[in-house]
């Protein structure tokens, strides 16, 4: 298993850094639950925009551990909820989700001024990409946020 570097972060980025629908899967009571979530990646985590009464957000409350797969890509991350959508400290991320969302982010689909319309992170862990017949294993966690964010 490789750690994540500059190669794997381009065709991250590149395949990822923008709206994408990834099957998220979640576990309960030992039964897996998996839906499609609009996602966009950054830095080693995928973002969601989503209801924190959810059963996906119930789910990952009581175990972080989740699973996704999209466009030649599985992985496994942690979930964390980052918390309402319109609070100060989510900003610099709303301001990126918007853009990369800008399609349909504004349809009514969402409730920005409720405030259990959240934000979830993904934070991989390691995952498997494949790129012009090219397989990498990665390790998500050999490499600090730091370091992706100076890239």
């Amino acid at each position: 298993m490789e750690k994540l570097n500059q190669t794997i972060e381009k065709i991250m980025t590149e395949r990822f850094g923008k709206d994408n629908v990834i099957s998220l899967a979640t576990v309960e009571n030992g039964a897996p639950s998996v839906r499609s979530v609009n996602a966009f990646y950054e830095n080693g985590a995928f973002c969601v925009i989503t209801y924190a009464l959810s059963n996906k957000m119930r789910q990952i409350e009581k175990n972080p551990q989740v699973a996704i797969s999209g466009d030649w890509f599985t992985a496994h991350g942690k979930g964390v909820n980052l918390g309402y959508f319109g609070k100060e400290e989510n900003a610099e991320i709303v301001k990126k989700l918007r853009q990369a969302f800008a399609g349909w982010i504004d349809n009514g689909h969402n409730n920005f001024a409720d405030p259990h319309t959240c934000i979830l992170c993904i934070q991989l862990n390691d995952g498997v990409l494949f790129s012009h017949g090219t397989r990498y294993e990665i390790d998500f966690r050999g490499r600090s946020r730091s370091e992706a964010q100076h890239q």
